[in-house]
């Protein structure tokens, strides 16, 4: 099995999972000024629902919220239940949304 590898999506609103050339997973959100992000939807492929996709692809957004110095808001339930079980990610969440 082929590495899943995870790309920022050309127009630098999200980022998209890929195993051998073909997307299987994606979170986008849009930016709001300067300093926020909102997660808008998050989808992977239901062969790869047992894989730790979404997670990596929350993790990519924190990771891309940090370095930006964004706070991230969260519009998206399936990123939610990432947020909720990962306190490490508390330091970028502006608020929950829902």
């Amino acid at each position: 099995m082929d590495k899943i590898q995870y790309e920022l999506l050309p127009d630098g609103c999200g980022f998209c999972a890929k195993k051998d050339g073909e997307n299987i997973g994606e979170i986008t959100f849009v930016k709001i000024g300067l300093d926020k992000l909102m997660i808008e939807h998050t989808t992977v492929e239901s062969e790869y629902q047992n894989f730790p996709i979404v997670f990596n692809l929350v993790n990519c957004v924190v990771n891309l919220a940090r370095h930006q110095h964004r706070k991230v808001l969260n519009r998206c339930n399936t990123a939610q239940n990432i947020f909720i079980g990962h306190p490490e990610f508390d330091d970028v969440l502006l608020m929950n949304s829902h």
